[in-house]
């Protein structure tokens, strides 16, 4: 989550308890902000007296780093080699808490001020580093989630309902954004629905000149949503939330399920053709493309059953997905097997199904 403001006192005071906010959450952890305060510093700023001594801040400035970092005041040349001489105070005194209250400062004329009479010396803490983007001063507050117990997205959204308008109401200046996994997760998701869609028109059209038929073809696609309910049962029964992997794996179900209810639904209309009834043609076509179905569905889950007992950390991110494909197959090819022939005959005694042979 990224703050913006100009006030760096307030974006840490937001983000300190958005931090409080986002930990409260069960599965959170790591929660942390990018301001962070830097090493202790003493300021020195210029008072009347150093003025009216004719002191400027080069001057003062000049001699303190004189005193610290020392100045080459000659060189000796001994045989081939040439020494620098450095004139500086001594490591004792460099490296006291008392070497600014102990430092003298020579005027133009010549006399030695203390240098806390000219300066006040301050001691403050400034920040470490200050982060821009787009020229805006930003904090980020970042957390990680386990997802075995809770999913970010629930998270944010529950943020964005409940933490973020008292933010907002606390310190109106500072703007809010959600960022990293989150964000990036609803692009995905944006782009695999634009994509589903494309598919499905895709799907449809190839179905409409296959079948000559614009209602046919919506009882194949009948199989696509009734995947993505074996999906979810399939997540539930596993323990696992739905994640990215989890829709990429639904969204290919739509091109996986469909092939078996196009062979089901050929075979009905090629005994419609004998002369059948429809409910005589549902039926023999359920039986006898009922070993096929079940054969190639099983085999496809036996061999993503190895994939589905990996416990290593690698394999936890394709888990979700394989769990999509496994269960949607097996909830798609009961509806197949059972559904789809009866929502067939179904339609035929509405007059709405399509008989060729007739």
């Amino acid at each position: 989550m990224r703050l913006q403001g100009t006030d760096l006192d307030e974006l840490k005071a937001a983000a300190r308890y958005l931090s409080d906010e986002v930990a409260r959450y069960n599965g959170t952890f790591n929660v942390l902000d990018d301001l962070r305060p830097g090493k202790p510093q003493r300021t020195l700023s210029l008072n009347d007296r150093a003025l009216s001594l004719g002191l400027t801040a080069s001057d003062v400035a000049s001699q303190i780093r004189t005193g610290l970092l020392g100045d080459i005041v000659d060189t000796v040349q001994i045989g081939d080699q040439h020494i620098e001489i450095l004139v500086r105070q001594t490591s004792a005194e460099r490296n006291t808490r008392q070497f600014l209250e102990d430092t003298v400062i020579t005027t133009s004329k010549g006399h030695m001020v203390p240098l806390r009479e000219v300066a006040d010396i301050t001691e403050e803490r400034q920040w470490a580093q200050v982060t821009r983007i787009d020229g805006l001063r930003t904090v980020t507050v970042s957390a990680d989630v386990n997802s075995r117990t809770t999913n970010a997205d629930a998270i944010v959204a529950d943020l964005q309902s409940q933490v973020f308008p008292k933010l907002q109401e606390q310190w109106p200046e500072i703007t809010l954004q959600v960022e990293g996994q989150t964000a990036r997760s609803r692009e995905t998701g944006q782009s695999i629905a634009r994509g589903l869609l494309i598919g499905l028109l895709g799907i449809f059209l190839i179905l409409s000149f296959q079948f000559r038929s614009y209602l046919e073809p919506i009882i194949v696609m009948l199989a696509i949503p009734v995947a993505f309910m074996g999906a979810v049962w399939g997540h539930l029964l596993m323990g696992y939330n739905l994640s990215m992997p989890s829709l990429i794996g639904a969204a290919s179900l739509a091109g996986i399920v469909v092939n078996n209810a196009i062979l089901l639904v050929q075979f009905i209309k090629s005994y419609r053709e004998q002369g059948m009834s429809a409910q005589e043609a549902a039926g023999a076509a359920s039986r006898a493309r009922f070993r096929a179905i079940l054969i190639t569905t099983s085999t496809t889950v036996a061999g993503m059953l190895p994939l589905l007992a990996e416990t290593s950390t690698q394999a936890m991110a394709v888990i979700p997905l394989v769990i999509s494909v496994v269960f949607g197959l097996l909830v798609s090819t009961v509806l197949i097997l059972v559904a789809l022939p009866a929502l067939y005959a179904i339609l035929e005694d509405l007059g709405w199904a399509r008989n060729n042979g007739s």
